[in-house]
């Protein structure tokens, strides 16, 4: 638990550790330092992988802490990237996963995007898999697990 003592700061570590607790947990991605690996080079892959304008309005709905990770790094001149099939955007998360990583890529990204479904507003969440190609689509739940 962190104790800034600014409010805002403590609520969004909070949130950051119901993420990664999830990820760990119910979408059996081992330890938090796997589940934060897992949330990282998912979140780049997709950030990478839409318009700028779609990225900084999906990066909106993010908590404070993991809108900063989601923006790390982030050069938006030559984007988006033209990936268009899952093994593309596979190999994408794979770049961004540490080596030995216990889980594939399509494990991660089915992780994060099932929490993204649970944690972030249903309709800014469609909105975004309607932004991506159909194949990508499919690593996304069908609905949105129930909050």
């Amino acid at each position: 638990m962190s104790d800034t003592q600014v409010a805002a700061l403590d609520h969004t570590v909070q949130l950051t550790n119901v993420w990664l607790k999830k990820l760990a947990e119910e979408e059996k991605l081992g330890d938090r330092p796997h589940a934060y690996g897992a949330l990282r080079a998912v979140l780049h892959a997709l950030r990478d992988r839409l318009t700028p304008e779609q990225a900084a309005h999906f990066g909106a709905q993010l908590p404070m802490l993991l809108r900063g990770l989601y923006y790390e790094g982030w050069h938006m001149a030559d984007k988006p990237m033209a990936v268009r099939n899952v093994e593309a955007f596979e190999n994408m998360i794979d770049r961004g996963l540490p080596p030995g990583f216990p889980v594939d890529a399509a494990t991660a990204a089915r992780a994060v995007f099932s929490v993204i479904w649970r944690e972030l507003d249903f309709n800014e969440s469609a909105k975004v898999v309607s932004d991506l190609p159909l194949p990508l689509r499919e690593l996304w739940p069908e609905a949105p697990a129930p909050r």
